[in-house]
């Protein structure tokens, strides 16, 4: 049976097809969709995706004679298959569009039932349809951007292993498990295909190849209610044996002239709701549910919508809908505007879902694994705007405004971040989930704290970087910096002497600077002292300059070395000279992250001791993360978390600073395993929500120039930002993994961007006692 909860209905995993039945048909339908919209905003929040695609109809023969279809037809009408030359064509010219989807389409094995097939394929030296598919397929990979989604009909085990190399996902609707349906006098009498077992082991030779696949039912054809809920029974089941149903149609049945089936009914649209609100219901609510838009009257989306459907399926600015060619597609600006009516947000996706996209390890072919990695964000969705960090160029940020279904959740989590209460992490992904108008709202309630706790100023602080080395053992996949010897292997490798540390300090105080940030890579010769002899240097030279050094990886690595506590060493390093720690080497604080991009570095709760140990002996940090890799959103509130909680215990951070991973030079980005760094609505989100979250405990959020740009710096200080960070002089970290924004910000460029944000610039002490306004040219 049905368990209830309030608002949702969560379905049991060994119902039965009778006593779903049974239960469903006892609920008003006001009561069901209501339960449907809220198991699908609860996992999808607003987003509604849809696939920006290309229809390419790789062959019209099919050995099926379905009595409503009007796509099949005979060499009579038609030449068999579309010229490898007209496949390409129609693909360039939907990647001119901004496509990136091929969907291929083709009838059931036309080669055993036309002579024209079987004498085409023999011509162009292919011996099957499926065989020519992949060619053409590879073609469209190999000279376009777009993904190929291939719907070729029945397939074994043989043909989805030959097929996967060149597909991202793949298809075939179930439509329906009925017999009866095949019998004399059916839709699916005299279609050899539609055979329900058949088509139900096709789909289970996807999910034991790990095909991401399309399926779904086709309602109105003649099966009953049982008989559609023991359809989607088979794919719950299906689903959970091989976790592959990347998304489920429900398409209503349109009559089509020139068909057996011409003048049989239609669907009603309160029948279709009813059939969508039965499938997220069983399916439940991590499912994705389709309806074709262009198979019901405008009208009708909002409705679509709100009983439980979360995507509109392929959408083509190039092509016509092939199988129901008397349905245009709707305009995406009047897709996206009725789709706004629900409360939802429009955003595109691949053709592989974005749960799959997600895990590209486990449902993709290695061919594909980076062309999918480096083109989404981290909820599997591609980043359209083309803006990444650390390239120069402006970062977009237009940020719509309005309500969307989740508006007032959305502030009511605001609210209690504005009171200082610690959030759950499911609220923060919730926050970071936003879309629509609810991104705006973030921002301007991270601002309005920023304005409440640190003023109208955007502070920064006038610094210089020494990386003493860039020689290290360790091999973390997204830097771009380090060396593993002194044999180079992307540029010259150095060990800076320290005399020439302290010539640089004594440069800096020379050039106003108030802090010196030492940092370099684990050098095999390093112990404990070297550490001590850098601060000795440093304020031997320099007296007067704030010491801002050392990694807790580095600090770890002193103390090992030395045999010492991390409090006994801390404590040396203090009375040496050091005064604060920089928050680096923090990347995501999740060790299911870090056993990914930095296995052989310390784990979370290793460099949350280090930072324990540092305040504990009176030394004050920063706190960062790197973030956009290979990483999660939940991964993302795990982390604020984990800062906010040491702070609440130990009061020792300064800021928090996020630190956009720039990809272009790190080695996990050049080998395609990670993403291309976060988009630019990610970045925003991670500035407010850090402020959101860490409220009130750290006030200082830092946006990061180096990363980001001037550009990028003055639009976050309107998202929540207080802080500009430093002037750097000699930034080589971020230079190195390719990053194009400059080695240096000076107080000039600081003022002006600060005066962009109409804000006024200040310059601050590593510990932020402030030092003055300014003003400069």
């Amino acid at each position: 049976m049905l368990m209830q909860r309030p608002g949702t209905i969560a379905a049991m995993t060994g119902a039965t097809a009778t006593e779903l039945l049974a239960a469903l048909e006892a609920m008003p339908l006001t009561e069901m969709l209501a339960a449907s919209e809220a198991l699908t905003l609860s996992e999808f929040g607003a987003l509604v995706t849809y696939s920006r695609k290309v229809f390419i109809p790789l062959t019209q023969l099919c050995r099926d004679v379905c009595h409503y279809c009007t796509f099949a037809t005979t060499p009579r009408h038609i030449k068999p298959y579309l010229t490898r030359d007209e496949v390409l064509a129609i693909a360039r010219a939907g990647e001119a569009m901004g496509c990136r989807e091929a969907l291929f389409t083709l009838g059931d094995h036309p080669e055993a039932r036309y002579n024209a097939a079987r004498d085409a394929l023999s011509d162009m030296g292919f011996a099957s349809t499926l065989g020519y598919l992949r060619q053409c397929a590879a073609d469209v990979l190999a000279e376009t951007s777009l993904l190929p989604h291939l719907n070729p009909g029945l397939m074994d085990a043989q043909d989805y292993a030959a097929l996967r190399p060149v597909s991202a996902s793949m298809g075939l609707m179930l439509e329906s498990t009925s017999v009866r349906l095949t019998e004399p006098g059916g839709p699916h009498h005299g279609s050899p295909d539609k055979a329900p077992a058949l088509r139900l082991a096709a789909i289970e030779e996807a999910g034991r190849a790990a095909v991401p696949f399309t399926t779904g039912l086709l309602i109105g054809i003649g099966e009953t209610r049982m008989e559609r809920i023991e359809a989607l029974v088979a794919i719950r089941d299906l689903h959970a044996r091989y976790g592959h149903i990347q998304e489920v149609i429900i398409q209503n049945f349109r009559a089509k002239p020139d068909t057996r089936m011409a003048h049989h009914s239609e669907p009603s649209l309160e029948e279709h709701l009813w059939t969508i609100a039965a499938a997220r219901l069983i399916l439940g609510a991590r499912m994705t549910i389709q309806a074709p838009p262009n198979l019901h009257e405008p009208e009708s989306f909002v409705q679509l919508l709100r009983a439980g459907v979360n995507d509109w399926g392929g959408v083509s600015p190039v092509t016509p809908d092939h199988v129901n060619p008397e349905a245009p597609w709707p305009q995406l600006e009047l897709l996206e505007t009725l789709t706004a009516r629900a409360g939802r947000v429009l955003q595109q996706r691949l053709a592989i879902g974005p749960h799959f996209a997600q895990q590209p390890d486990t449902w993709l072919d290695p061919t594909l694994r980076r062309r999918v990695r480096e083109v989404v964000d981290a909820r599997g969705l591609p980043v359209v705007d083309g803006w990444r960090p650390g390239i120069a160029q402006t970062m977009p940020f237009d940020l719509p405004i309005g309500d969307t279904a989740l508006s007032a959740q959305i502030e009511t989590i605001i609210a209690r971040a504005a009171k200082g209460e610690r959030l759950p992490e499911a609220d923060i992904v919730t926050l970071f989930s936003a879309e629509g108008g609810d991104i705006a709202r973030i921002a301007k309630a991270a601002d309005l704290l920023r304005h409440e706790t640190r003023g109208n100023v955007a502070t920064y602080v006038i610094n210089r970087n020494i990386n003493y080395t860039n020689i290290c053992l360790y091999k973390c996949g997204f830097c771009g910096f380090s060396k593993g010897s002194t044999r180079s292997e992307r540029g010259p490798a150095y060990r800076l002497p320290l005399a020439e540390v302290a010539e640089r300090a004594v440069d800096a105080v020379q050039r106003g600077a108030t802090e010196v940030c030492l940092q370099g890579g684990i050098h095999p010769e390093f112990d404990g002292d070297y550490y001590l002899s850098v601060v000795r240097a440093v304020k031997d030279a320099a007296p007067d300059l704030h010491v801002h050094a050392f990694s807790p990886l580095e600090v770890t690595h002193g103390a090992q070395t030395l045999g010492l506590s991390l409090p006994d060493y801390l404590t040396r390093l203090r009375d040496a000279g050091l005064a604060s720690l920089p928050g680096t080497a923090a990347e995501i604080l999740d060790d299911e992250v870090r056993a990914v991009i930095c296995p052989d570095k310390l784990m979370t709760a290793q460099w949350l001791e280090v930072m324990r140990a540092a305040h504990g002996v009176g030394l004050r940090s920063t706190a960062t993360i790197m973030f956009g890799h290979v990483d999660r959103y939940d991964h993302w509130a795990r982390h604020l978390l984990a800062i906010r909680d040491l702070q609440a215990e130990t009061g020792g951070f300064t800021e928090f600073v996020p630190l956009p991973f720039v990809h272009m030079g790190a080695p996990i980005a050049r080998k395609g395993l990670s993403r291309s760094g976060p988009s630019a609505r990610e970045v925003l989100l991670m500035h407010a929500i850090a402020r959101l979250v860490l409220h009130p405990l750290i006030t200082n959020i830092q946006a990061s120039w180096v990363k980001l740009g001037p550009d990028g710096v003055t639009r976050l200080l309107g998202a929540g930002v207080n802080d500009m960070g430093g002037t750097l002089m000699d930034e080589s970290i971020t230079r190195s993994a390719g990053g194009q924004h400059g080695q240096i910000c000076d107080p000039n460029a600081m003022a002006a961007m600060a005066r962009a944000a109409n804000r006024t610039a200040q310059r601050r002490s590593t510990l932020y006692v402030n030092q003055g306004l300014v003003e400069l040219a």
